[in-house]
């Protein structure tokens, strides 16, 4: 058993673990049962399923923007545990709604229940990476850190999978149990208590605090260049996110179960390269490997655009289900692109987290982590309005695709200058 896999036996990082695990399989289980009836039961238009999707990305990372200063200034100056309890028990009466939404198969109310969802993560997101460091030994904060990416990525993985094979009424009775299932996870995290006595006031004025905030942490060079880094990948990802279902419906001609199929691939991929990163440094915080990796991410992305290109579909406009899609000749070479570009991604972000939460002292780290989200969820919202303004300029699915590898380009760019300046 390596190092890493024995925090899973160890109380101060188990609940925190499944807690997060829980969360992310019912964000995911929802997000993607909701996609795919706007893409396959609402929607039959390209155009209109990208810029839903589109939309929807938009509307759960833009709490992240607005909100996270606050959520830093919380997780830095209470404790963490209590707030991980109060933010579960807000993701009950999230998934009430969310559920409700499925049942009726109303647009309006699952798109409020993804807002209300990106609130939430807002408030834990800093709160996952920051009590590490609390918790973990120097030494394990890398594969603490891994293995929280790849616990979320299974969670993605467990979570789109079931929602291609279960139906609206089955997704909503199953978001509520998980939500109910991850309270009773938060109520055994370890205490969290703040580090120090002189701590700040909160600050409630969302554009000043954030402001102060982000000038606060970019003003160092390493964070700066990690935080800048971590913002591409999340970009690249939301295109790529964005992308998926109607590149599936439209390009691949293929059903739902085959969308939940890229998207498991995708999260499989981003856990193997979570876990092998850590194994390749030893448990050393570095950006070493980071160059190489994103600018492999963009090499596969290329590659499952000219697979895509040739793609023949079946005749008379049906769509391939699942065992005629896998029966493909050019399936396995769509199964390696997205594999490829996964682990690569892994590979590339999870160093950089690490650097987030070693780099500042104890005290400041859900801080920089708040810092690094309202950076990231800025960087997000962009790609998505950028898909949904060339969308509505004509571009197709594959051509929106070609985004992807020319940011590669931009995050090995700035990975190579961490590199150079930190190791």
């Amino acid at each position: 058993m390596t190092p890493s896999i024995r925090l899973l036996a160890r109380r101060r990082f188990l609940p925190l673990f499944a807690t997060q695990f829980l969360g992310a399989f019912n964000d995911n289980l929802f997000k993607t049962s909701m996609v795919l009836i706007a893409t396959f039961e609402i929607y039959s238009n390209p155009e209109v399923e990208a810029g839903f999707n589109a939309l929807a990305t938009g509307l759960f990372t833009l709490p992240f923007f607005l909100l996270s200063a606050l959520s830093g200034q919380l997780a830095d100056t209470r404790d963490k545990a209590r707030i991980v309890r109060l933010v579960k028990t807000f993701e009950i009466a999230i998934m009430v709604v969310g559920a409700t939404g499925l049942l009726l198969q109303a647009i309006p109310v699952m798109l409020a229940a993804v807002l209300a969802m990106g609130v939430h993560s807002t408030f834990f997101g800093p709160i996952k990476y920051a009590i590490l460091p609390q918790h973990l030994e120097p030494d394990e904060v890398l594969g603490g850190t891994g293995l929280v990416e790849a616990g979320t990525y299974m969670a993605i993985l467990a979570g789109t999978i079931l929602a291609g094979f279960i139906d609206s009424k089955a997704a909503a009775m199953i978001v509520l149990g998980v939500a109910l299932l991850g309270w009773l996870t938060a109520r055994q995290v370890p205490p969290a208590p703040p580090i120090g006595t002189d701590l700040p006031p909160l600050d409630f004025h969302i554009i000043r605090s954030s402001i102060a905030l982000v000038s606060g942490t970019m003003h160092i060079p390493r964070l700066f260049l990690a935080i800048c880094s971590i913002s591409f990948f999340w970009t690249i990802g939301a295109v790529l996110i964005i992308e998926f279902p109607p590149l599936v419906k439209n390009v691949f001609t293929a059903d739902e179960r085959v969308a939940s199929l890229f998207l498991a691939i995708f999260s499989v991929g981003v856990a193997i390269g979570s876990v092998a990163i850590n194994r390749l440094l030893g448990g050393k915080v570095s950006a070493r490997f980071a160059p190489a990796s994103v600018i492999a991410m963009g090499g596969f992305v290329l590659f499952m655009y000219f697979v895509a290109k040739g793609w023949e579909g079946l005749p008379g406009g049906r769509l391939y289900g699942l065992v005629e899609f896998v029966e493909h000749p050019k399936a396995l070479l769509v199964s390696i692109a997205l594999m490829g570009v996964a682990i690569t991604g892994g590979m590339f972000v999870v160093p950089l987290y690490a650097f987030l939460t070693t780099t500042v002292p104890k005290d400041q780290t859900a801080r920089t982590v708040a810092a690094n989200n309202i950076v990231n969820s800025g960087a997000m919202v962009a790609g998505a309005l950028i898909v949904m303004a060339i969308t509505w300029i004509g571009a197709t699915v594959l051509e929106i695709l070609l985004l992807a590898p020319a940011m590669c380009l931009v995050a090995a760019w700035l990975a190579s200058k961490l590199h150079r300046a930190c190791d």
